[in-house]
């Protein structure tokens, strides 16, 4: 599987992700009424990319609550900083390393759009790691692109990536999506009770070609489509827009997303 690469991220990508994270942000707040996250709990954000929904998640706990914050981009995390918050905290950190928190000291852990871009061992690791530092009876939630039911872009994408001879190696398009079963595996693995687990579809509308890709670029820290020459972007987008344009509609190009929603709980003493 193709590893992606946390290099490749620049402040334009990251204020870019900033500017159109719109859609990841409103999931985001589903997942956040789903674990009915409430005032005076202590939070971890794993994965808060600028920290929007950080912030909406500080704003629920109030003043007697807590969010601590943390992404592995630190260009992401310099933009998090600037929301400002007396009770958000915001860090450098990893999913599948959270060594800096002590054992039993989250009331709600969640990974918003995140487990998608580790690998196995990494996704293992993050979701044992959240149930060693949640309280018993401590909740986590996640939100992670389904391999059952992918994105509506991911198969015309690989379809004008094969036509080219430029299939990226390993994992297309840079990921590690995960089945409902393998993602309530990975739960009951590390001692979770899974309460919830169900893909949700979502709807877009993209004005045009160039829009989808800023967005995949700057979603992806610059990993989407990375292993192309400029001239080999060129006719990837180029080719992309055709086929693209069967779907559009009055509001623009449409696309449906799915995502597997997870809330699982810990065994309470």
């Amino acid at each position: 599987m193709t590893t992606i690469s946390l290099s490749l991220d620049t402040p334009e990508l990251a204020q870019a992700y900033e500017r159109g994270s719109d859609r990841q942000f409103n999931h985001g707040k589903l997942l956040i009424e789903a674990l009915g996250v409430r005032r005076g709990q202590r939070v971890l954000d794993v994965g808060a990319g600028t920290g929007r929904l950080a912030a909406h998640v500080a704003e629920i706990v109030g003043a007697e609550g807590s969010v601590v914050a943390i992404d592995p981009l630190p260009l992401r995390v310099d933009i998090a900083r600037q929301k400002t918050h007396d009770n958000l905290t915001t860090a450098v950190g990893r999913a599948e390393d959270l060594s800096a928190f002590a054992a039993s000291s989250f009331d709600v852990v969640y990974l918003n759009s995140v487990l998608h871009w580790l690998d196995e061992g990494q996704k293992q690791r993050a979701i044992s790691e959240a149930a060693r530092v949640l309280k018993p009876g401590g909740k986590l939630g996640f939100s992670t692109g389904s391999r059952e039911k992918p994105h509506q872009l991911d198969p015309v994408q690989r379809k004008v990536l094969a036509e080219l001879g430029k299939e990226p190696p390993g994992a297309a398009p840079y990921n590690h999506k995960v089945t409902v079963d393998e993602a309530r595996a990975l739960l009951q693995g590390a001692g979770f009770i899974v309460d919830a687990l169900e893909i949700r579809t979502f709807v877009d509308h993209a004005a045009d070609i160039d829009e989808i890709l800023r967005q995949s670029r700057s979603g992806s820290f610059g990993n989407h489509l990375s292993h192309l020459s400029v001239d080999e972007k060129r006719e990837v987008r180029e080719r992309l827009a055709r086929e693209l344009e069967a779907s559009r509609t009055p509001q623009g190009i449409r696309l449906e997303r799915n995502l597997i929603f997870a809330i699982a709980h810990t065994a309470a003493n």
